[in-house]
């Protein structure tokens, strides 16, 4: 059943989408043929982004509403399942690019919804996004969107192949991640790395570190002898700094973009931008010329 349709003179419905990532993201996809409107802003948190009432309303109105899922969203969740209901037409794209599960005793076994920092998951992404704009908005130039796909694609296999060399300047030994909260499994999967823990040892920036989880840490960068403890951009890096203090290692803080694009000039505007500012930052910190 499609619903939501948006007014305008050509009636070709509207797509919302809950993160800026996967705004990003569709928007290449659908070009000019549908409104696309996203919902979380530059810098937003996803765990704890909340709509307003007028978001809301637009979410049940969509002609197909895009999110991650795997409870990622967890501020948005009930206005999606709310769509759902009014039989809305919802893609939860995490579902659909075979899943990791947690490693850390905190959140073991569950699905991480962290899947973009791999990009074949995201290209893989990019094709259920496609698939599912065609099939529920109307109005859309099916031969366009999948034009417009098929270019993106190409884009994003570019990106996985540079970001492939770059990793290539850290050697194995050097691989060692410590970030501000598990949210890298995918990229540690994807490209040979090892996360040696986090400062909030959960996949969500709601929850907090006791100070055993801190001494845990601090006794793991020991042991790994890490350089860089890697913070979200999006989030203050006190937790990280007090680590490094208590840690009484000379452990240098990092700001990744890792759940939010950024506005124009902020480094991480695009999806693509993200990752190879991400890349660069991470090469920088652990090439053996960085130490």
């Amino acid at each position: 059943m499609l619903t939501g349709c948006a007014a305008g003179e050509e009636d070709r419905g509207s797509v919302v989408v809950t993160t800026n990532i996967l705004g990003d993201v569709t928007r290449e996809i659908v070009g000019d043929q549908a409104e696309v409107t996203v919902l979380m802003p530059p810098g937003a948190d996803p765990h704890s982004f909340g709509v307003s009432a007028r978001q809301a309303a637009g979410i049940e109105r969509a002609g197909l509403v895009v999110h991650n899922g795997l409870g990622l969203e967890e501020g948005i969740a009930r206005h999606v399942d709310a769509a759902e209901g009014q039989d809305v037409p919802t893609l939860a794209v995490g579902e659909g690019v075979d899943p990791l599960p947690y490693t850390s005793d905190a959140m073991a076994g569950q699905p991480d919804p962290h899947f973009w920092t791999d990009v074949e998951r995201m290209e893989a992404a990019v094709q259920l996004i496609s698939d599912a704009v065609v099939e529920h908005v109307p109005g859309v130039d099916e031969a366009a969107v999948r034009e417009s796909t098929e270019d993106y694609l190409g884009e994003l296999a570019e990106l996985d192949t540079w970001m492939t060399e770059r990793f290539a300047e850290i050697p194995a030994e050097r691989r060692d991640l410590v970030t501000n909260h598990h949210v890298f499994g995918y990229l540690a999967d994807r490209h040979g790395f090892r996360v040696v823990g986090a400062v909030i040892p959960s996949g969500t920036t709601l929850a907090s570190p006791s100070a055993s989880d801190l001494d845990s840490l601090a006794g793991a960068i020991r042991e790994h002898d890490v350089p860089a403890v890697f913070a979200d951009s999006s989030q203050p890096d006190r937790l990280a700094e007090v680590l490094a203090e208590e840690a009484g290692l000379d452990v240098e803080v990092v700001a990744l973009h890792s759940e939010s694009l950024t506005d124009e000039g902020g480094g991480a505007a695009t999806y693509a931008d993200m990752m190879r500012a991400n890349t660069d930052a991470i090469v920088d910190a652990l090439a053996p010329a960085a130490r």
